[in-house]
């Protein structure tokens, strides 16, 4: 190149030079303002989380055996795990029908969903106080299920919360399953509940465990909602965000800052775990079978043979044969595999 350059009429062999490293200055300034911004926010963000640390350590021996202090971390734990499980039920039918499906006012659901989230959660508390303190809820009371100031209440305001979010996770991952192969079970025979079962939540499989896991922890952390149709009653509905807002309110900084190393302790395992996985998960794909190792697998098979039909279809990092036969003993059973589909 260099040579070229050089050869050309007019052109002085160290101009091209110059102007390569003028060029590799002005990326280096950028990069360097890039990297000094970074600097700032970890070090703004680290000081606020090392002054949280520092000051609720000292505390964590006499609050962590308070009657006061177990309960509320039982209360969260319990009540997220109940809502997060209510959220995925929820999510996967709701995901499968706003992307799969031609459902009746699909555009008005998608923007009810958005604008579920953009809305502030201590409004939404608000909303479902109003609908439980109706007749309707006066009638739920009354049939054994009360809400307003109860435990269920602390569930449904984290169900509020955290199902938009769950629900648009989900769809994005089954956004990302291969239409293709969703086609091919359906020429087999399949139905769209054979599709789901066998299709669609195997490849989403990573994807949804993130979101419980997600999911979960925004509901240890909601706040807004549950304070409006829960309240803070000691040792009914108080959890640990309440906790942690009441105990500065009421002058106790200390037991404050110790509830707030628990939330930062417990974030710090979601995101630890979410890592951990997605980096197995990652690393088992890099160790997976190459194209040559499946055709060579394929051959070793009963029939003794390779199949015309087998393709591999990149998709996402992994390869994924569909072969005809094998989807058809997946999905149709057995008999039909051994009948042949053609």
């Amino acid at each position: 190149m260099e040579a070229r350059e050089a050869a050309m009429p007019g052109t002085r062999p160290g101009a091209a030079a110059r102007e390569r490293r003028h060029r590799g200055r002005k990326r280096d300034v950028f990069s360097g303002v890039s990297m000094a911004v970074a600097t700032a926010v970890l070090l703004f963000v680290g000081s606020a989380i090392v002054a949280i640390v520092a000051g609720g350590i000292a505390h964590f021996g006499e609050a962590v055996t308070s009657a006061e202090v177990l309960f509320s971390l039982r209360m969260s734990v319990v009540t997220s795990s109940i809502s997060t499980v209510l959220c995925l039920v929820l999510a996967l039918p709701t995901a499968y029908a706003l992307s799969r499906t031609n459902m009746p006012f699909k555009r008005v659901a998608e923007v009810l969903m958005e604008l579920t989230l953009s809305l502030p959660y201590i409004l939404l508390g608000f909303a479902l106080l109003l609908i439980f303190s109706s007749p309707f809820g006066k009638a739920l009371k009354e049939a054994g299920l009360a809400v307003v100031f109860e435990p269920a209440g602390i569930v449904f305001a984290q169900l509020i919360v955290n199902l938009p979010f769950a629900i648009r996770m989900v769809r994005t991952a089954f956004a990302d399953v291969s239409p293709r192969m969703e086609f091919v079970a359906k020429t087999l025979g399949a139905t769209p509940g054979d599709v789901f079962r066998t299709i669609i939540l195997p490849q989403c499989r990573n994807a949804l465990i993130s979101t419980f896991v997600l999911t979960w922890a925004r509901g240890m952390g909601e706040f807004g909602a549950t304070l409006f149709l829960a309240g803070n009653y000691l040792g009914i509905t108080r959890t640990i965000p309440i906790a942690i807002y009441f105990q500065w309110m009421g002058g106790n900084t200390e037991v404050a800052l110790f509830w707030v190393v628990v939330v930062i302790a417990f974030s710090f395992l979601v995101v630890l775990f979410i890592n951990i996985y997605t980096a197995r998960s990652q690393s088992y794909r890099r160790r997976g079978l190459t194209r040559a190792e499946r055709r060579a697998l394929s051959r070793a098979g009963e029939d003794g043979s390779a199949r015309d039909g087998d393709a591999l279809e990149e998709h996402g990092g992994d390869a994924l044969r569909i072969d005809r036969d094998a989807l058809a003993a997946l999905l149709l059973g057995d008999d039909a595999a051994e009948g042949g589909v053609r």
